[in-house]
């Protein structure tokens, strides 16, 4: 029975049940993994996988930690840079689990179950796009908490009301507005100002240290691998903290600071340029077509 005949499903995880078995029906799922392509010492089967199968492999062996870190680091990696249909994958992946919190989640709970299951899914999401690392250990536990958080917040919310007679008369606290130089992007503005950072770095260093977005994008955008926007980024936190530690990102900065730091961000320009024309350099030139 298809999807038009029984209508689309009101829950979110139900619907991720219904697209994921969509996307990966016998016999020729689109979403499999190349389980011999990965590490060799997972204990992983050494073949082609459907992700189901995957999926009822890794519940049959809940202590092959190596295994599903490595399983869920290309899954991440996938939903990331590879399309929406792998989103889906990971979704369908962690639905045992997603579906037991919501099950926690529910009992005693007033409200719609459908709320529940979004807020899972939402947490879930933002997890699996921005905020999980994949240089840190256990990212499969990092989207669960992440997933678990939400629908528990959630809950916490439905707590958090409490009726008043006179609203009109409940007068809000004082509130002291914050400095407008403490706000973090104008503060990375006066650093690319500055010439602390520089400004093909800018929205780079905004979407990973402040957005908290996943690198791996980023990094594919620019044209460079993680691990050197890795490095990257940690020479900018660096020079930034130490100017937060002198004052130059609050305060003002002499002629001959200002100077200074133009000369290290003309040199870390010329070493970049000089990078990228090495990088050239060693791809081989296009075979001459035969005449």
């Amino acid at each position: 029975m298809s999807v038009s005949d029984t209508g689309w499903p009101t829950s979110a995880l139900d619907a991720a049940t219904t697209a994921f078995a969509a996307l990966t029906v016998e016999p020729d799922p689109p979403l499999v993994l190349d389980c011999a392509a990965l590490r060799a010492d997972t204990g992983l089967p050494r073949r082609v996988m459907a992700l189901p199968a995957l999926r009822d492999w890794l519940l049959r062996h809940p202590r092959a930690y190596t295994a599903r870190d490595v399983v869920w680091r290309e899954l991440i990696r996938r939903a990331r840079l590879d399309g929406p249909h792998w989103v889906v994958g990971a979704v369908g992946m962690a639905l045992p689990a997603l579906r037991q919190y919501a099950a926690r989640l529910c009992e005693g709970y007033d409200g719609d179950s459908a709320d529940v299951d979004a807020e899972i899914l939402t947490g879930f999401l933002t997890a699996l796009r921005d905020r999980v690392d994949l240089a840190k250990d256990a990212p499969y536990a990092s989207l669960c908490r992440a997933a678990w958080r939400a629908g528990h917040e959630l809950r916490l919310r439905q707590r958090a009301y409490w009726p008043v007679e006179d609203i009109e008369n409940v007068a809000a606290g004082p509130r002291t507005p914050k400095a407008p130089y403490g706000h973090p992007d104008l503060l990375v503005r006066r650093a690319v100002t500055l010439g602390v950072l520089d400004p093909e770095d800018e929205q780079a260093y905004i979407d990973v240290r402040l957005g908290r977005r996943a690198i791996e994008p980023i990094a594919a955008a620019i044209g460079i691998s993680v691990d050197a926007l890795r490095m990257r980024l940690s020479r900018i936190d660096g020079r930034i903290a130490d100017a937060l530690a002198d004052g130059l990102l609050t305060g003002v900065a002499s002629p001959q600071t200002l100077a200074h730091l133009r000369t290290q961000a003309q040199r870390r320009g010329q070493r970049r340029a000089g990078r990228a024309t090495a990088r050239r350099d060693t791809i081989p030139a296009p075979a001459m077509a035969a005449a």
